[in-house]
């Protein structure tokens, strides 16, 4: 374990690094990874309660704190902060393709599947006694977050005083096909409202179709630009302002009547590849994997199912947050996955990611804001596991998308403030 301190501003920063086994089911085979977590306080709040935030994703680091106000400074009034990078992201081991290089597929794949929730909560177990001295600390989860306070509730509740959700409270009994036969019409829902708020755009997207449809266009990292991956840059729309930057990027896609302008091509290249996080992509359907039965491309099985979404139709429809097996072919960043990403989806042997029957008898306070336009998860699955898990208060809202943690101060501070109201964390 290692540790180090510095001052930025009014904040006291301490970064910890520990070693830990790459499989907590196997911790004496002799692998190991380092995980990272920087400790954020103010300079006069040093004692504050722990507060640990769980990125979304998956496969998300901790954000890096700025000057400004935002979330995290809200929060730092009455807390200190822990940002997790999960392992495989930022300065935790990162995940890249040299990781799984001269890898067979399936040892690949096994060594992604040690990426997932049930191995990222053994990580803070093992902070939490080796750093801070077995503290009960209280969890902040956006979006994959929450499925993670859910994991973390499972199978150490004592360690949990209180948990906070933005935009992430899921079904504990995960079907990855039922997720995607959810958000998909949600996708097209929004896809509708795009063209409603800007119906000049559909004419745009079509020249811009039938120019990479009928010539080599070429993105910057020399990937051939095919029309679903062009579709895939509606992951944007359940985002604040989506909207507005899909009309911004496409009001400047042509130079000339005929020809992508290069500023065109190299934001959608930015936008489709995965370089500093694969991790996103190859778990998008491996955090639905609880127990037994292969994912089997769900969304993409889903997206033929339902039909609507070829790329030829007019206007043309958009996806959003779910991976196709041809991307692995497309984009150079998912490239060296390939074969592992198609060895995940077959694999039909999951370990557990929930106990049911500790979350219905959870004595943990859960306040959890849940946005009803939501585009990633479903709002239904919320419902559902606020009835069943007790202690879990609800706070519902049209008024932000699924990034309202990181639009309005008030949204972290609406939900601390509901735990206080109802008796304050646990001891």
């Amino acid at each position: 374990m290692t540790s180090s301190s510095y001052r930025m501003r009014d904040r006291i920063i301490r970064d910890h690094t520990v070693t830990v086994p790459l499989d907590w089911t196997a911790p004496d085979d002799g692998q190991t990874i380092e995980v990272f977590a920087r400790e954020v306080a103010h300079v006069e709040r040093q004692d504050a309660p722990i507060l640990v935030f769980l990125q979304g994703g998956p496969g998300g680091k901790g954000p890096r704190p700025m000057p400004g106000a935002d979330w995290i400074d809200e929060a730092l009034k009455t807390h200190r902060l822990l940002l997790l990078d999960q392992r495989g992201t930022g300065r935790s081991s990162r995940v890249e393709a040299a990781s799984i290089a001269g890898l067979s597929a399936a040892d690949a794949a096994e060594y992604i599947r040690k990426f997932r929730a049930e191995q990222i909560i053994a990580d803070l177990e093992h902070l939490r006694r080796e750093v801070f001295g077995g503290v009960r600390w209280q969890t902040l989860g956006q979006s994959y977050g929450g499925f993670l306070t859910l994991t973390y509730l499972s199978f150490r509740p004592e360690a949990v005083a209180a948990a906070y959700v933005t935009g992430g409270l899921t079904s504990f009994a995960p079907d990855a096909t039922d997720v995607y036969r959810r958000t998909l019409p949600r996708v097209a829902d929004k896809t509708a409202e795009f063209y409603r708020r800007y119906p000049q755009d559909a004419d745009v997207i079509a020249r811009v179709v039938d120019v990479i449809e009928n010539s080599d266009v070429r993105l910057p990292s020399g990937d051939r630009l095919s029309a679903r991956r062009l579709q895939t840059l509606g992951i944007d729309f359940g985002m604040k302002p989506g909207f507005e930057r899909m009309h911004w990027l496409f009001d400047e896609a042509f130079s000339s009547s005929d020809r992508l302008s290069d500023h065109f091509l190299a934001e959608v290249d930015a936008h489709t590849q995965y370089w500093g996080g694969p991790l996103y992509a190859l778990l998008q359907e491996e955090i639905y994997a609880d127990g037994h039965g292969a994912t089997a491309w769900a969304a993409e099985r889903v997206r033929a199912e339902l039909g609507g979404f070829e790329p030829s139709a007019s206007p043309m429809p958009f996806t959003g947050e779910m991976f196709f097996p041809w991307m692995y072919d497309e984009i150079a960043s998912l490239r060296p996955f390939r074969d592992a990403a198609h060895a995940l989806a077959e694999r039909e042997d999951h370990p557990a990611l929930y106990a049911a029957d500790q979350l219905r008898r959870n004595e943990v306070p859960i306040a959890a804001a849940m946005y009803f336009d939501d585009m990633y998860v479903d709002f239904g699955y919320a419902q559902q596991t606020a009835r069943e898990v007790p202690n879990t208060h609800l706070w519902v809202t049209n008024e932000y998308e699924h990034d309202g943690l990181r639009q309005d101060t008030r949204v972290v501070r609406t939900l601390i403030d509901r735990v206080i109201a109802e008796g304050g964390p646990l001891a």
